[in-house]
């Protein structure tokens, strides 16, 4: 896995938020597979760090993504999307989570604020009765229309199949 400053372990990132919380800053919790970054997903985590003090991601690990998305996926690994996630200066800190649900994650790190896009209903929110139940919000935000990243992919299959020169070479 490629270095990350923010990429940290799953005990180091319940050191990070309770720390933050004692400090009196709010903690804003989100997840996904991330797999490639578009206008969406930096919109998104920009409107989620608005939210609160810090941004804590959940990023899906390979394997869960592979059973998420199928064995295509992810086309990025996860050592390069955590790099680029934390490339961002509105992600204050990420963590890999193997489950296909980061439900026992954020049942440990217990954020403020948990949020995910529009597309999803709170009661589906993975996580969402334990923030709730701590006294916590769970949030949807908006999301950049006609952007994800599986549209990507297959704009980019679609233009590889029609092209003269199919053979990979840029």
């Amino acid at each position: 896995m490629t270095g990350s400053s923010k990429l940290v372990s799953r005990r180091e990132a319940l050191e990070k938020v309770r720390g933050w919380q004692a400090s009196g800053k709010k903690v804003v919790f989100s997840n996904g597979c991330f797999d490639l970054l578009h206008a969406g997903h930096v919109e998104y985590l920009q409107a989620a760090r608005r939210l609160g003090d810090v941004l804590v991601l959940g990023l899906n690990s390979d394997a869960s993504v592979r059973r998420l998305k199928g064995p295509s996926r992810p086309v990025c690994p996860e050592g390069d999307r955590a790099t680029v996630l934390s490339a961002l200066q509105m992600v204050d800190a990420l963590t890999l989570f193997d489950e296909d649900t980061p439900e026992e994650l954020i049942g440990l790190l217990l954020p403020d604020i948990l949020v995910k896009g529009a597309d999803w209903d709170v009661e589906r929110i993975a996580g969402a009765r334990a923030v709730l139940d701590h006294g916590g919000a769970v949030l949807t935000l908006p999301l950049l229309e006609g952007r994800s990243t599986s549209t990507l992919i297959e704009k980019i299959l679609q233009h590889a199949s029609q092209s003269p020169d199919s053979s990979g070479t840029a």
